[in-house]
């Protein structure tokens, strides 16, 4: 196996490609927007540029990891003669089938087409393709570069060659792959997901404050991170996304999403991506904190 193809250049998509191309496999990076590849492109650059620092990696590794990747906004250039498709696009079930369906037309019919999904179905996935057994849960955790776990969801098709390939394949890239079969949310935010809506119905239910909620679980339960902030680095429309996947496969309600969540989705207020969400992330606040270490 020599040639990935990486579906999204978004957070996901640029680590993948990023720990692909570093463990010095051809890839092709693919996004519909130019603009979203350049900004792929800058964020692996800076990444490696902090691991050079860092003494991780030498300048050399770093020249070698980004003259490995290429870059297409033409789907069919990108995923021709590739011996593995990885889909990170947006966590949206109909563009994920629509993904599958022309990566199944397009690819190699050996070609194996895996999905970063983070909680929706790869048999239903799968089953939109005439190559179910090649089509498997490659779940990579953010930020990619730097953590270990690898969820592999084996679909009910999903064979196990393809699975013990994939397996192997995420050892070559310093992972650590966990095999998890196919239910919604997986194991990882099956149990994370609830976690961090409780935390959100607790301080819905004014139990307490965001930083208060979050310091507990920090130094209480020794997180690196506070559930609301983690929320916010995830996405909170991925987390919304994910807890209606979970509520609609279990129809139970204790993974109905809570109703600040929902509205904070609604008003845009996103986490990270959008500057703002349980936390400010705006330069006008950045700056505040770089003129308060002086005060």
């Amino acid at each position: 196996m020599n040639t990935i193809a990486v579906i999204g250049a978004g957070t996901m998509g640029n680590g993948i490609a990023h720990v692909f191309a570093q463990s010095g496999f051809q890839v092709k990076l693919v996004d519909i927007s130019q603009a979203s590849l350049d900004k792929g492109m800058g964020t692996i650059s800076k990444n490696l540029d902090r691991m050079v620092s860092k003494e991780i990696i030498g300048e050399t590794d770093k020249e070698n990891t980004l003259s490995n990747i290429s870059v297409y906004t033409n789907l069919k250039d990108g995923i021709q003669t590739t011996d593995l498709v990885v889909e990170a696009a947006t966590e949206n079930l109909e563009i994920k089938l629509q993904i599958f369906k022309d990566l199944d037309e397009i690819c190699d019919a050996n070609t194996i087409l895996a999905t970063n999904t983070s909680s929706i179905s790869i048999t239903q996935i799968a089953a939109v393709t005439k190559r179910p057994e090649k089509v498997i849960g490659m779940h990579f955790m953010n930020p990619v570069p730097i953590m270990k776990l690898v969820e592999i969801i084996r679909g009910y098709s999903t064979s196990d060659e393809i699975t013990q390939t994939i397996m192997e394949l995420s050892k070559q890239l310093g992972k650590t792959p966990t095999e998890v079969n196919d239910y919604p949310g997986f194991v990882a935010n099956r149990i994370l997901m609830p976690m961090i809506n409780e935390a959100i119905e607790t301080l819905f239910n004014q139990v307490a404050g965001v930083q208060e909620i979050d310091t507990v679980m920090k130094l209480g339960m020794a997180h690196p991170m506070g559930p609301l902030q983690l929320a916010d680095f995830i996405g909170l429309d991925v987390c919304l996304s994910i807890l209606n996947v979970m509520y609609d496969g279990f129809k139970n309600p204790k993974y109905a999403p809570c109703p600040l969540l929902v509205n904070m989705v609604m008003a845009g207020k996103l986490g990270v991506k959008s500057d703002e969400g349980f936390y400010d992330y705006s330069e006008s606040r950045k700056a505040e904190k770089v003129a308060a270490q002086f005060n």
